[in-house]
């Protein structure tokens, strides 16, 4: 019987209040949108990160006839050379760092272009000009720096290049988006609790004469304070429950349906199974915010 008193009283102060509710429910929406989209962009760098971390190699690349750099200063990088750098990259002091390594030959470079490229390049690229290049896979991606320093200044190695650094300014990028996402999240967050807060306010205003007769009868004040609380959370559920359908929507179709079909070197991407993840935890984000502002907005109105 209380409880149902209690409820009562919820959904009574939800209905008084019906165009505040709206905007509760509206603005929580749109700030918990934010917060999944930002931890659903999170989770897709991760992805990434670790997708092109375990691909990426350290390319180094043999010096050529036409090349300026001070370490092929004799020209084109002779089969001593190329054999010296062989041995290191085997050498013990490298085992722990060196995961596996490709050598491909200037003739192997110029096939793979044309198969690539097709053969109306054979006019303007001769394997001389492609040089002969050492792939080097790491154990530890983050490790490359051990082999640019055991390579950099070496005799017939015109260049050491690292091909995770060319992903990073994306990763940054990607990371700057999450930034701002969250950003707007946290300024959406503020605004819905300044809506729960004040419409707690309002529904309490305007039941001020039944408040004043519960506490005449001796009702508690958990008892007075539990129905605005829940008129909060109320609202606050079914916002986070439309964010959860937006998330939902926007990784089945924007992701799994636009993305993957048009964006082809990303590989990894989020789905359902990291939207379910995220869906509780904003659900959760949006009761507690709700409970907390409702419950301290009311408790000041009552000791006023």
């Amino acid at each position: 019987m209380r409880l149902q008193l209690i409820l009562g009283e919820a959904l009574t102060g939800l209905r008084r209040n019906a165009s505040m509710v709206i905007s509760v429910v509206l603005v929580t929406f749109v700030s918990l949108t934010f917060v999944g989209a930002a931890m659903l962009m999170q989770m897709e760098i991760g992805k990434m990160r670790d997708y092109w971390s375990g691909r990426a190699q350290v390319s180094l690349l043999m010096c050529r006839e036409d090349s300026t750099a001070t370490t092929c200063a004799d020209g084109a990088a002779t089969q001593e050379q190329i054999d010296q750098v062989s041995q290191r990259l085997s050498s013990s002091a490298l085992s722990g760092v060196v995961r596996d390594v490709r050598f491909e030959s200037s003739d192997e470079a110029y096939q793979n272009l044309l198969k690539l490229y097709g053969d109306e390049y054979k006019d303007y690229v001769t394997p001389a000009q492609l040089g002969n290049t050492y792939f080097v896979g790491l154990i530890d991606p983050e490790k490359a720096d051990v082999i640019t320093e055991a390579f950099n200044g070496m005799a017939g190695v015109e260049e050491v290049k690292n091909q995770l650094q060319y992903l990073e300014p994306l990763f940054s990028a990607l990371t700057i988006a999450t930034y701002i996402a969250v950003g707007i999240a946290v300024l959406m967050l503020i605004a819905a609790v300044l809506l729960i807060a004040t419409t707690i306010r309002l529904s309490a205003y305007a039941r001020r004469r039944e408040v004043g007769i519960m506490r005449l009868v001796g009702a508690s004040n958990r008892f007075i304070q539990t129905p605005f609380i829940l008129e909060g959370v109320f609202a606050a559920f079914i916002g986070s429950l439309m964010a959860g359908a937006a998330i939902v929507v926007g990784v089945h179709f924007g992701v799994g349906q636009y993305l993957k079909g048009r964006v082809s070197f990303i590989t990894e991407w989020i789905d359902m199974g990291d939207a379910a993840v995220v869906i509780p935890i904003i659900v959760v984000i949006g009761l507690v915010l709700a409970a907390l502002s409702a419950s301290f907005a009311i408790r000041r109105w009552l000791r006023a």
